[in-house]
């Protein structure tokens, strides 16, 4: 499969899963546009560096997730989007009673309402294209709840829904829309928590990540990046032309639970 002359956006993606899914969709053919808030010389070397290594056309493009307009802007600003994979995201973790309501506000701008305000800006390009793909990254908190997490699974939930009411509103065109919704993945973030939980655990390596990071993924294994990668490559493949309004689990069975 290729996906040459086709043009992907994938937001929040200077590192972790965005990454992951922007270099499958390179190495399957794909222009990407890298993005997050920040705009230092790193993130425009990353860009030019995955296109070295895939020999695809990268760009990276700042804006910032937690503002409509600026998401609204990243799409004019890439041109074309024909794949747009909504990733952005942050986490913060209290009972609701504490949760500050500033971290509400962001965690539901920029894990949710950034992905309605990109999506509106790319449907008008899909659709004059004649193609196009949606591609939200909820989360296995997407589908089921934990304590402390009130404004993240509430994100998540409403990226859910985003989905589907998305794929409705295009099940009558060549456009689809589906949520990847992972457990917990192998990232650099992940990686360096390890060594602190081990100290405060008094853990194994191995340990910690069987008895406290995976102790609701079944598998006891950790996903990849890449695996996340090719779930989206697979997405917009012909194969999946009539995968639409649905979600994808990659969470090695936590929500077989």
């Amino acid at each position: 499969m290729s996906l040459a002359g086709k043009t992907a956006v994938i937001t929040g993606s200077n590192s972790g899963i965005g990454l992951g899914i922007a270099y499958e969709l390179a190495r399957a053919g794909a222009d990407v546009v890298l993005n997050s808030f920040t705009d230092s010389e790193e993130d425009h070397a990353l860009a030019a560096k995955l296109a070295a290594e895939t020999g695809v056309t990268a760009r990276y493009i700042q804006a910032d997730m937690s503002r409509g307009d600026q998401c609204r802007r990243l799409i004019e600003d890439a041109g074309s989007c024909d794949i747009l994979v909504n990733n952005a995201g942050i986490q913060h973790v209290a009972p609701i009673p504490d949760f500050p309501a500033e971290k509400w506000d962001a965690i539901i701008a920029i894990n949710m309402s950034s992905a309605f305000h990109t999506t509106a800006a790319a449907l008008p390009k899909m659709r004059a294209a004649g193609w196009g793909r949606v591609i939200n990254i909820a989360s296995a908190h997407g589908l089921t709840a934990s304590p402390y997490k009130a404004a993240y699974i509430a994100a998540k939930h409403g990226v859910v829904g985003l989905t589907k009411t998305t794929a409705l509103e295009t099940a009558q065109e060549p456009i689809t829309a589906n949520a990847i919704c992972p457990g917990y993945v192998l990232t650099t973030i992940v990686e360096k928590q390890i060594p602190d939980t081990m100290k405060e655990y008094d853990m194994s390596r191995e340990e910690v990540i069987e008895k406290v990071m995976l102790t609701r993924q079944p598998s006891k294994e950790f996903a990849t990046v890449e695996q996340m990668g090719g779930t989206a490559t697979f997405l917009c493949s012909d194969a999946a032309a009539q995968i639409t309004g649905t979600t994808i689990s990659v969470d090695g069975g936590w929500t077989a639970l």
